[in-house]
């Protein structure tokens, strides 16, 4: 069986997809995966729809999103086996002997995420949940995260959203420090693979092998640890060094970043899906068991 997948764009809290392809641990279930890149964020949905690719992995929300606008058919997207079950991102300040809180950013100089729509709608509900509305807050939402970095270095920002590796050298090559985890929140589906409702069925057997080779990642980490784990995916991240990689994959491994499992969480979901929805990113609330496939449903409690 030979599968083509493409990532969804090269990040450090994609870790897990790198290892469990350089391991081996796909081949061993009898499946050939031949890893393609993309061009941006998201891209591997065009591909999916053109049948460039078998499948890819990204945010549900393009599951949902694509749902919100079109009706279920054949090439409809869907979800399935859960890899990143939290959000890899965080806030950075300078550092200061002052406590921070999510309303500090009313009169802060703040700079969200650019690069994809997930972090920025995410956080959007953690301000809504402490009675902030988002749309008060003075925002920089057009320069990249390392763009904020340096802005943060000289003075221009107060506050920055980033995820690893820019957590990792902001800490390290400034007087910064973190002040809120997303994580912290709990379960957001943020990553799972994705492929076509016809492509569920026709490659039923090679997702099952994928699924099963991704569920051997957590048991290897927790007996090899996050230094070997950068050593193994250094490859995939050359601009990155050993010791800030480590450093991330560290960060994460500790926040419990990753379920690696097939099921994808019904509260997971839910959170992201009301992100969205009182964002006013769709225009109704998403239904779980139409976006993500029913092998992969996690079974209801009680």
């Amino acid at each position: 069986m030979n599968i083509k997948l493409a990532e969804n764009f090269r990040a450090v809290f994609y870790a897990p997809f790198y290892a469990t392809h350089a391991l081996g641990l796909f081949a061993e279930q009898g499946v050939s995966i031949t890893l393609l890149d993309s061009a941006s964020p998201g891209a591997g949905v065009a591909e999916l729809a053109q049948g460039n690719i078998d499948v890819m992995w990204g945010g549900p929300l393009r599951v949902i999103k694509e749902r919100d606008q079109f009706a279920r058919t054949g090439a409809s997207l869907l979800a399935f086996c859960e890899v990143a079950a939290k959000d890899p991102f965080f806030l950075i300040r300078r550092s200061q002997a002052e406590p921070f809180v999510l309303k500090d950013l009313l009169k802060l100089r703040f700079a969200s995420v650019s690069e994809v729509p997930t972090p920025w709608l995410c956080l959007q509900q953690d301000l809504r949940d402490v009675g902030v509305n988002p749309a008060e807050i003075s925002r920089v939402s057009d320069r990249s995260m390392q763009e904020n970095v340096e802005a943060l270095a000289r003075g221009d920002l107060d506050v920055i959203q980033v995820f690893e590796p820019y957590v990792s050298l902001a800490l390290a090559q400034t007087n910064a420090q973190v002040v809120h985890a997303a994580n912290q929140r709990g379960f957001t589906a943020y990553t799972t693979f994705i492929t076509t409702v016809d492509g569920m069925q026709r490659n039923r057997l090679a997702f099952e092998a994928m699924i099963r080779g991704i569920e051997q990642f957590l048991p290897w980490l927790t007996a090899n640890g996050p230094a070997e784990l950068a050593r193994v995916v250094q490859p995939f991240y050359p601009h990155v060094s050993p010791e800030i990689l480590t450093q991330c994959l560290r960060r994460y491994a500790q926040a419990e970043l990753w379920t690696c499992r097939r099921a994808v969480s019904r509260q997971g979901f839910a959170r992201l899906a009301q992100s969205m929805f009182e964002s006013g990113y769709i225009g109704q609330p998403a239904s779980y068991e139409d976006c993500v496939a029913e092998s992969a449903h996690e079974k209801r409690v009680g």
